[in-house]
């Protein structure tokens, strides 16, 4: 999984899931590059939707949400705030490189048309928490997923900018391969995604009700 997942969505999971599980070890492994699930042995990833393979079974994690352009005060201050796609071209822009070695462009979308916009700035790196902790401390503008900028832009640590032409993700996702069967501990550990996707009660009750049907004790 991204290592940005891990603090905003994993780690309550994994709190509640152990509790539900104590017998079940959990391993992750954060990494921003695109792996082979079967040859390096894990059980499941953990990805945007974008970049699952359409053979895997995917299970949802989290609604869809928009890619957003964040600064903090003090940069905006010494600069205008971009108020056009084409206004950052005189912003320093933190970039992003992927797996593959290229450099993201910033994708927005303008009324119903996709587009791509080539930006520069002072820094590159290989995670978002990097660019959005690079963002809070004033070296430029980045651009993140909204769930992940949420609480510095509700502190006051950031601004969104450019939000009417924000790009819309289409969320986070669990996947695996649907040719094996599926082991116990990880059914139970989806199930015990949808159950908490469900808001349902946490009396434990679902928590038994899976030990005794998928056998998860035992994996």
């Amino acid at each position: 999984m991204p290592r940005a997942v891990v603090p905003i969505l994993l780690e309550p999971l994994i709190a509640s899931f152990s509790q539900a599980y104590p017998e079940v070890e959990v391993e992750i492994a954060a990494s921003e590059e695109l792996v082979d699930l079967a040859a390096e042995g894990f059980d499941a990833g953990i990805r945007l939707g974008q970049f699952i393979a359409a053979d895997m079974v995917a299970v949802r994690l989290t609604p869809p949400f928009p890619f957003v352009v964040v600064g903090s005060p003090d940069y905006l201050r010494q600069r205008k705030s971009p108020e056009r796609i084409d206004d950052l071209r005189h912003h320093a822009c933190l970039r992003m490189r992927r797996s593959d070695g290229s450099i993201a462009p910033w994708p927005f979308v303008n009324g119903n048309k996709p587009v791509e916009a080539i930006v520069s700035g002072p820094l590159i790196a290989h995670d978002y928490p990097t660019l959005l902790g690079a963002a809070i401390q004033g070296v430029g503008l980045a651009q993140v997923p909204g769930p992940l900028a949420k609480t510095p832009i509700a502190d006051g640590r950031l601004q969104a900018l450019l939000t009417e032409f924000a790009v819309t993700l289409p969320g986070v996702f669990l996947y695996h391969p649907g040719k094996r069967q599926v082991l116990p501990k990880l059914r139970a550990f989806i199930e015990h995604v949808k159950y908490k996707n469900a808001e349902a009660p946490r009396d434990g009750t679902m928590a038994r009700s899976l030990r005794k049907h998928d056998g998860a004790s035992s994996s």
